[in-house]
């Protein structure tokens, strides 16, 4: 992964989707001075069968804010679109567009765009939510970089900012370059398990175990591509 940048923007659609790999390297960015700021489509409130989306968004959206501290990032802001049905659009860009000129990253961090994603030989469709907005991160980029473009932004005092050097695609099946996260497992696994609640909904494994396990076998699938070294892959397109 390219290393000529400082600031970072991560934007995803729900509560734990960085933690599933990603918080690995975002710890590692951290330890070598860098910053990053989560932003999140939604509070993940539709994502607990058994717990209605009113009392699931506030519960979701506490244990983001610890699963993010757990990493060291201290800003994480949900622009409150509604979970599952996350619609891709010009609303949705221009969301992110403000965003990516408020905090002006040269990097910009999205989960997998793609129609599938894969676990080990196994495909499976992706979802909505994701496809929806790691589409709008890619196409918001360049809109944060053109004022004739959301031109109500710039009157808002959100002036253009074209310095996004990178895209990152996390759980892309499609990567192209790795970070060494090995330092930043065991952050990672900490990040993850913030997410108790909706673990303990996901699977009736113990939740220290799953989170291990996952995030283990997810960094050693990395290494086999990457000289052996545990890691986070991502998709990156240049800018």
């Amino acid at each position: 992964m390219p290393t000529d940048w400082r600031r970072a923007l991560a934007i995803v659609a729900h509560p734990d989707d960085l933690e599933y790999g990603a918080s690995a390297a975002v710890a590692t960015w951290l330890d070598d001075g860098r910053e990053c700021v989560y932003l999140l489509a939604s509070v993940g409130e539709a994502g607990i069968d058994t717990l209605a989306p009113a009392e699931a968004g506030p519960l979701r959206e506490r244990e983001q804010r610890a699963g993010a501290a757990a990493v060291g990032v201290e800003t994480v802001e949900f622009l409150g679109h509604p979970d599952g049905v996350i619609e891709y659009g010009t609303a949705l860009r221009r969301d992110f567009a403000a965003a990516i000129r408020r905090h002006r990253p040269e990097l910009v961090l999205t989960l997998n765009h793609h129609d599938t994603w894969s676990w080990g030989d196994s495909v499976f469709w992706n979802t909505p939510d994701h496809r929806n907005v790691g589409r709008a991160v890619l196409d918001a980029v360049a809109d944060a970089g053109n004022r004739w473009i959301f031109p109500d932004l710039a009157e808002e005092g959100l002036l253009p900012w074209d310095g996004v050097r990178y895209v990152a695609v996390a759980g892309s099946p499609r990567p192209t370059h790795a970070v060494d996260a090995s330092s930043g497992l065991d952050r990672a696994v900490a990040s993850l398990l913030c997410h108790r609640t909706y673990i303990e909904a996901l699977t009736k494994e113990d939740p220290e175990t799953y989170c291990r396990t996952f995030l283990e076998g997810s960094m050693q699938g990395v290494a086999a591509r990457f000289g052996g070294r545990p890691g986070v892959s991502f998709e990156l397109f240049d800018r």
